[in-house]
């Protein structure tokens, strides 16, 4: 997570190297025009990954949805649903990011558990015995 001062592409070395240390097997990495110039070859000799710039179709007009770029920004909806993420609440950068991993992994366990009714205990009720001798 980095200050909003901070140029996206300024701050994509150390995610991506922190992406290739947590998941060594990912290759392939998709992402928007902020991202283009010496970062593609940047990650092709030094993480041995290709970074796919999404660019717009050549003539388009008016809104149109890109490939992959949507899966980006389908995340981010449903991330910001999350109540604690919707404003900046949190005090500090590591509060932030817990939060975010929170409504990640609630996400995905929706996901997981998808057509599975929750499981509640009933209320159970207790009778007191009768004090009548």
């Amino acid at each position: 997570m980095l200050a909003a001062s901070w140029q996206d592409r300024d701050g994509a070395k150390g995610a991506l190297i922190a992406a290739v240390i947590t998941a060594p097997s990912m290759r392939y990495v998709f992402a928007d025009q902020g991202f283009a110039g010496r970062l593609v070859d940047w990650c092709a000799h030094t993480l041995r990954m290709r970074l796919h710039i999404v660019r717009p179709p050549v003539g388009q007009r008016g809104f149109q949805v890109h490939a992959r770029r949507w899966v980006v920004e389908r995340t981010l909806a449903w991330l910001t649903g999350h109540r604690r993420l919707a404003r900046d609440y949190e005090r500090t950068t590591k509060v932030s990011e817990a939060m975010i991993r929170w409504a990640a992994i609630n996400q995905m366990l929706r996901r997981l558990t998808r057509g599975h009714p929750a499981h509640r205990q009933q209320h159970r009720r207790f009778d007191w015995p009768d004090r009548h001798p």
